[in-house]
């Protein structure tokens, strides 16, 4: 279902680094050996990851410092915890915290992990219809999709899942996250779900399905104000959005409205396309990572369609391929952008399998605004902040009866405050 990045294979960055690591099982030998096999296999990984992966030169930086640091870290573990440690579980959860202290979409993935993740990938399309990333070491709603399971399911933005299948997600990475709440089409994935106000986490039990991504939506709205709303940038999603503009452009629409709330699903390459659709000149976006050379994204005058008076809608659960499109507009000042802070999510990602089996996957660039800000760091902030007002709407108290899975939705607002306004700000400008 992911997402919001890209494997580097689609970017010609295909070259493996080969990455030593400790072994994940033990041969009867002295302790002492053991030891010193251990914190030899911990530090050279060290040094591989900090100076072969990120480029940077062990005499000039302190790598070598960082790995006696390390070892000496490991074999005082080895030699003085209170009881014999599981050694091949503290090594997977130094890689697990090593990976995810870079960025939420870095991930360790041990052998039998990445198994499970390459099956999954490879099987049934099964999910939950649900953005997920990670906020404060949890994995968290970024936006569902309407019709989806999740949204069946009473799922909603900002809710965290503390567990999946009884096991707290702190201690997954994002992709092992990702492969849980796939799978076979019809079959139940037990969720613990923490919610803004509630006193305890609520079991949910979310049906997998095969995901049905909405068409474009469009709406004429008073005043010639057309509007059209995206809930996700998949493939062919730009194709989508042009013909609904023209549609409103022949209905005699003189304004646009682009509604990317909740639009956290897609590929970069969508929004881009989409983007290009509002601009005849200037950079929608670039990607630049330490060895990925900048690369540009143009806008291609022949691909603009219109050039109406524009509006996009953005909340916090706008999110990766929409989050270029608001960045674009609103920095090539071709339009205002309305609405909360989006969610900050934009990079690229390489797959790199180790000698045990296991694998990384590692963000090797990420997405800039036209103004140079890396929006996985720091989102898209609106121009005219217009704060969601379902986010303090009141959470009704805790039915004592109620069954576990029962989840309550956001009630709807009354009125739709971020879309009242960006209809002011079409009817004062001048067309």
């Amino acid at each position: 279902m992911h997402r919001s990045s890209r494997d580097s294979h689609q970017n010609g960055y295909n070259s493996t680094i080969r990455l030593p690591v400790a072994a994940q099982t033990w041969s009867p030998m002295s302790n002492k050996i053991k030891a010193t096999i251990l914190v030899a296999s911990a530090g050279v990984l060290l040094f591989t990851l900090l100076g072969g992966v990120t480029g940077v030169r062990a005499s000039n930086d302190g790598a070598y410092k960082q790995m006696e640091v390390y070892s000496e870290v490991l074999s005082r573990v080895r030699g003085e915890y209170v009881e014999e440690p599981n050694l091949p579980a503290v090594t997977d959860g130094a890689l697990h915290g090593l990976l995810e202290s870079l960025d939420s979409n870095s991930s360790y993935l041990n052998a039998e992990q990445y198994k499970e993740y390459k099956s999954r990938k490879t099987g049934a399309k099964g999910d939950i219809g649900a953005a997920i990333s990670k906020r404060f070491g949890y994995a968290s709603v970024v936006a569902v999709i309407p019709g989806s399971p999740a949204d069946k399911a009473g799922l909603q933005d900002t809710d965290i899942l503390e567990a999946i299948e009884g096991k707290s997600t702190r201690e997954m990475s994002l992709a092992e996250i990702h492969s849980m709440l796939s799978g076979e089409p019809g079959s139940n994935v037990n969720l613990s779900v923490v919610r803004a106000r509630r006193a305890e986490p609520q079991k949910v039990v979310v049906t997998r399905d095969i995901v049905n991504i909405p068409a474009v939506q469009d709406k004429m709205l008073q005043d010639n104000i057309g509007e059209v709303r995206i809930d996700a940038l998949t493939k062919g999603k730009s194709q989508e959005v042009a013909s609904k503009v023209k549609a409103l452009q022949r209905e005699g629409a003189k304004k646009l409205i682009l509604d990317l709330r909740d639009c956290a699903e897609g590929d970069e390459a969508e929004g881009i396309a989409t983007a290009n659709l509002f601009l005849n000149h200037g950079t929608i976006t670039y990607l630049q990572g330490q060895k990925y050379p900048r690369e540009a994204y143009n806008a291609d005058p022949s691909k603009a369609i219109t050039t109406l008076p524009l509006v996009v809608l953005v909340n916090k659960g706008t999110s990766g391929a929409a989050e270029i499109v608001a960045a674009a507009v609103l920095e090539n000042a071709r339009g205002d952008v309305v609405g909360d802070k989006t969610f900050g999510d934009g990079s690229v990602q390489k797959l790199i399998e180790l000698p045990d089996g296991g694998a990384l996957i590692l963000s090797i660039a990420k997405y800039y605004s036209p103004q140079g800000k890396a929006i996985q760091d720091s989102a898209v902030t609106p121009n005219i902040v217009v704060a969601d007002v379902g986010d303090d709407a009141p959470v009704p108290d805790e039915d004592e009866n109620a069954q576990p899975s029962d989840v309550e939705k956001k009630a709807a607002p009354e009125k739709d405050e971020q879309l009242q306004k960006a209809i002011d700000v079409l009817k004062n400008r001048q067309s």
